[in-house]
């Protein structure tokens, strides 16, 4: 016998290593409505009270585990491009999981793209944007097509043929995913191609040309730089458009995928962007090759045209971020209630209840703020609100979507190692703020367009102005923040063009936190107001998250949330 076959030989004896403890429960089944009470209350403060029981059953529906597991799902198979099919002829396809498609499908049952527009009534937009906002929460990259979709109809409506023919499509709360005529469709989503390499945001160097065969039709050849949702039914797009040897400018065209006969449109989709977030939405480069276009509004003024639409987006991008400090604050406190460390609860140890209250009251200020501008929105606005409308959404959207990274980044802090896992949601989230921030005009195009809307359309600052006052007297760090909005304001009229851009940032910022504390002190509750207020605007205010004032009602913040 050798010495090896002699060894006694050793057997591992498992014992129960990974009992597991001191985990949250999954947070699914969780009404994301009626546990949100700051927009159950913001709802009906701003006219919509009616829209509750709608609200109720969203709210139900993206808590519920199957939403979630959709909502994952999408996010890790993401679109795929299908340029040819195994015959060789151009498809130019974009497939998605079904999980996409339920998404998108039960968006639009619920009205979250045209609702306001389909069933105008007092608060249609404000219940369409809580709408928006509940499915935002949960899975965001299906809101884009969603918003584009509400923000076409403006538009739209400058033509009226094209009105009569495409808004019905886009008032169905049917869902179809085919790529197919429209008239072959119960409903249809709109997106949009406006942006090139070479121009960006500066859509007026755009080279895509656009030549008049006749009525309103136009053949494009060009290429778009991004091109959102591409498996949509027709796009906007802008091009430099001709009639006859005669240059006409940049107009605004509707593109259909697929002509009314059933003829496939030109619409070569080059490749889909590898994006940093926003994964189950896919955004592409797309070849125009002697493509059909219809005309949108009159000719050369397709800038023009689009304004309302880019109103109405940007709108959309400060309700996206407010959605996902939503999301934020759900799950940090969910985390925090449920996990304990060195002898206590996370949310009951004071550091940890700093930073999820202000976090909360940041979710807060947004909420209020995005219901506002709704409400601003709607269709029977004063001629005060509108113009409100023209300088507080660039206002809000510059704000409200540069603060989502960060603050999707604490709230993912509160989880620990946790929330840098993708196997919970804050992952994603930290990667889906930034493109609310970028959508429709970064931080400096916004910041400039406060500028121009100031000085093209003073009633504008005016309104802005009435709006801030109304909360005046109320509080001193408010008061003392109002006076130097004012000052900003008149030192503006002032200054030369270069020092004014240089500033823009500056006199964004503050009108921003004055409308914020405003609502704030107008629609929250005092102690949450007040703690808002002097956290964001008093002499001692700090940097980060978690530096409230001392002696703030942490828990009555919390309680709202």
């Amino acid at each position: 016998m050798t010495q090896t076959s002699a060894r006694q030989v050793t057997h591992p004896q498992p014992r129960s290593t990974h009992e597991v403890t001191n985990q949250a429960p999954p947070r699914v089944d969780v009404n994301e409505f009626t546990s949100q009470r700051v927009l159950r209350d913001g709802v009906g403060a701003f006219g919509a009270a009616w829209a509750v029981p709608h609200l109720e059953s969203v709210g139900e529906l993206v808590g519920s585990a199957a939403f979630q597991t959709d909502a994952r799902t999408a996010h890790r198979s993401e679109p795929v491009l299908r340029t040819h099919d195994r015959w060789g002829h151009r498809v130019d396809e974009v497939d998605y999981d079904p999980a996409y498609h339920r998404i998108i499908s039960a968006a639009v049952a619920h009205g979250a793209h045209t609702s306001a527009w389909a069933q105008p009534r007092p608060g249609a937009h404000v219940a369409r944007a809580a709408t928006f906002m509940l499915f935002a929460q949960v899975e965001p990259g299906h809101a884009c097509p969603i918003s584009m979709t509400h923000a076409a109809v403006p538009s739209l409506r400058t033509t009226p043929d094209l009105a009569e023919r495409w808004l019905p499509r886009l008032f169905s709360t049917e869902y179809d995913g085919r790529l197919a005529a429209p008239s072959a469709k119960p409903g249809a989503l709109v997106g949009m191609a406006m942006t090139e390499k070479q121009g960006g945001s500066d859509v007026r160097a755009n080279t895509t040309r656009g030549e008049h065969v006749g009525d309103g039709d136009y053949l494009l050849t060009g290429h778009k730089w991004f091109c959102s949702a591409p498996m949509s039914d027709a796009f906007l797009v802008l091009a430099q458009t001709s009639r006859g040897g005669t240059e006409e400018g940049i107009s605004c065209l509707l593109v259909p995928r697929v002509l009314e006969d059933g003829t496939p449109n030109v619409f070569r989709i080059q490749r889909l962007k590898d994006k940093l977030g926003n994964r189950s939405n896919a955004s592409s480069e797309v070849e125009l090759d002697g493509t059909v276009g219809h005309l949108v509004g009159e000719p050369g003024r397709g800038v023009r045209t689009i304004i309302e639409m880019v109103a109405r987006t940007r709108l959309d991008c400060v309700l996206g971020s407010t959605a996902g400090m939503r999301q934020s604050v759900a799950e940090a406190l969910w985390h925090v209630r449920h996990r304990s460390a060195f002898g206590a609860t996370l949310v009951d140890q004071p550091a940890m209840t700093a930073v999820v209250a202000d976090l909360a009251l940041e979710a807060e200020a947004a909420t209020l703020t995005s219901l506002r501008l709704a409400q601003a929105h709607e269709d029977d606005a004063s001629d005060q609100d509108v113009a409100f409308t023209r300088l507080a959404t660039a206002v809000a959207k510059y704000w409200i979507c540069k603060r989502g990274p960060h603050h999707s980044y604490e709230a993912l802090e509160c989880l620990g190692g946790n929330g840098y896992t993708e196997d919970f949601p804050l992952a994603m989230r930290y990667r889906e703020q930034p493109v609310m921030a970028v959508w429709e005009g970064s931080g400096n195009v916004i910041a400039l367009d406060v500028l121009r809307s100031m000085s093209r359309e003073p009633e504008t600052v005016e309104a802005v102005l009435a709006e801030l006052a109304l909360a005046e007297g109320q509080h001193p760090d408010y008061d003392a923040h109002l006076k130097r909005v004012r000052r900003l304001l008149a030192d503006a009229a002032r200054q030369d063009h270069g020092t004014l851009q240089a500033g823009a940032r500056r006199l964004t910022e503050a009108l921003a936190l004055a409308l914020q504390a405003s609502l704030m002190i107008r629609h929250a509750t005092a102690y949450s107001s007040n703690a808002f207020a002097v956290a964001r605007l008093g002499e001692d205010r700090g940097w980060q998250y978690g530096v409230l004032p001392a002696g703030a009602d942490l828990t009555a913040i919390l309680s709202r949330h």
